[in-house]
């Protein structure tokens, strides 16, 4: 078993269902996230679009944080999930330095490392990560890559062509997964402000053009 994750961003509408969720159900501190719904808005007005991108920990068959961690604190559960074992961290954040996704983060209360690990407690009994459960357009897709029949294998072969991972180049083999999405969504360098835009100057033509 290889348990992966996909998100059709065609689907997803931004309501962070899954942020607010994942929150809950892991009692994440205020001021962490271990999933975020990153906003991202292109094109010039009247011409604009907002697109959505839910972030997490990619668990990576080739993870960094797996492999700095002195103390095995980060290590891989027998279905591919990357897992912390709070009792063995000792706080370092050498995996937060090297994850290249940004998905670690140093709990404030407990002073360990911490980060998605698929609901790993939750799967483990048979149940679906919350943020699955928590999407009302089921663009949260999870389940078993080494299973040609699960919903998320017969997804990316219907998919094919269209199914991509963030930063690629990283050679960290990612088992999470997006489709209909494209460069903007996944890589922070493609969004970027228009040659010659002033944000002064575009406030003073919109309230020009509201009459205020």
């Amino acid at each position: 078993m290889k348990l992966g994750f996909l998100v059709d961003l065609a689907l997803c509408m931004g309501c962070k269902g899954c942020e607010v969720s994942c929150k809950v159900e892991n009692e994440v501190p205020l001021s962490m996230w271990r999933l975020r719904v990153k906003y991202v808005d292109v094109g010039t007005f009247p011409e604009t679009k907002r697109t959505f991108t839910p972030l997490r920990c990619n668990h990576c068959e080739n993870a960094p944080c797996e492999r700095i961690c002195p103390v095995s604190a980060l290590h891989y559960l027998e279905n591919g999930i990357v897992n912390v074992d709070k009792e063995r961290c000792i706080g370092c954040a050498g995996c937060v330095m090297a994850c290249p996704y940004g998905a670690i983060y140093i709990d404030p209360e407990t002073n360990t490392a911490d980060k998605c690990t698929y609901c790993a407690h939750r799967v483990a009994g048979g149940m679906m990560p919350a943020c699955v459960v928590a999407c009302p357009v089921e663009a949260n897709i999870f389940g078993d890559l080494d299973d040609p029949t699960s919903n998320i294998s017969m997804y990316i072969m219907e998919h094919q062509g269209n199914v991509k991972v963030r930063k690629p180049e990283k050679n960290t083999h990612p088992k999470h997964f997006y489709t209909s999405g494209g460069e903007v969504n996944l890589n922070p360098l493609a969004s970027k402000r228009e040659e010659g835009y002033n944000l002064f100057n575009n406030i003073t033509h919109l309230k020009h053009v509201g009459g205020h």
